[in-house]
């Protein structure tokens, strides 16, 4: 039985940019229960800064991949050459975050599907997860995961869901888990939250997105990975379950997709 909580997408070296000590945030997190954390790549020209704070503590793994508002500023990785990236540490256990954002800027779509591609090339081959970006782009995202699937599967994430109920019900379909943020404890959230409470526990996970979209009730301050623990204990209220319940199932789904991922 998980009794502890796992942080499955925080940027720790953006938290550090806001002025945060990374030591007494990873005391916070441990104090809150939150015992594993992924520090996320956005940029892969930036992966050996990533890689620095897994080396802090054992339980603290990252990802390799290119952030799809990053797309036009970072050279186009192939997937050989991101399989190369992951393939050089053990600490890397997800691709991404990778692929679709179209409120942010319509002018690099083609190249954002491009770079898209190629990640999920790379997680098809190693079978390492790929961690997917979605924001207003919910019918190319569902096109393009239906038809890259059928070509050869790959383990998968939505994260920080906040989509439409049809791509999280296509995203299961395709066997594809569900990382729920700080996000669903906002009152305005009134239709992520119906989402969430339809969805199966077997499919979610939680994150912070740190430092970005800091839970109710911090909400307008500088997010953390201890603030996991909010996430979690609103999904158990959301959903009419035990806490100890919700914080077991989302810590096993971690590992049932993040394989290179240890036990503590």
């Amino acid at each position: 039985m998980f009794d502890y909580i796992i942080d499955t997408h925080c940027h720790l070296d953006l938290i550090e940019k806001q002025g945060l000590s990374i030591e007494e945030v990873i005391t916070n997190s441990l104090n809150n229960k939150v015992n594993i954390l992924q520090n996320i790549c956005t940029r892969l020209t930036k992966i050996e800064e990533i890689l620095t704070y897994t080396r802090l503590h054992d339980f603290i793994y990252a990802s390799a991949g290119i952030h799809p508002c990053n797309v036009a500023e970072e050279p186009i990785f192939t997937a050989e050459q991101i399989i190369q990236i992951c393939n050089s540490n053990d600490k890397i256990i997800g691709i991404g975050e990778t692929g679709l954002d179209y409120y942010h800027d319509k002018s690099t779509i083609s190249i954002q599907k491009t770079s898209f591609l190629e990640h999920i090339e790379a997680s098809r081959k190693t079978k390492i997860p790929l961690i997917i970006h979605s924001r207003d782009a919910d019918y190319d995202m569902m096109e393009i995961l239906s038809n890259e699937q059928k070509k050869g599967e790959f383990p998968a994430l939505l994260h920080c869901f906040s989509s439409s109920e049809d791509l999280a019900k296509k995203a299961i379909d395709l066997g594809i888990y569900i990382s729920v943020s700080g996000i669903v404890t906002f009152k305005n959230a009134v239709q992520l939250q119906e989402i969430i409470k339809k969805l199966p526990l077997e499919f979610l996970l939680v994150e912070t997105d740190s430092p970005y979209l800091a839970p109710t009730p911090y909400r307008g301050k500088t997010n953390q990975p201890a603030f996991t623990k909010h996430v979690v204990e609103f999904i158990a209220e959301l959903k009419n379950l035990k806490l100890e319940e919700v914080v077991h199932q989302t810590s096993e789904n971690f590992f049932t997709i993040f394989k290179k991922a240890k036990k503590l």
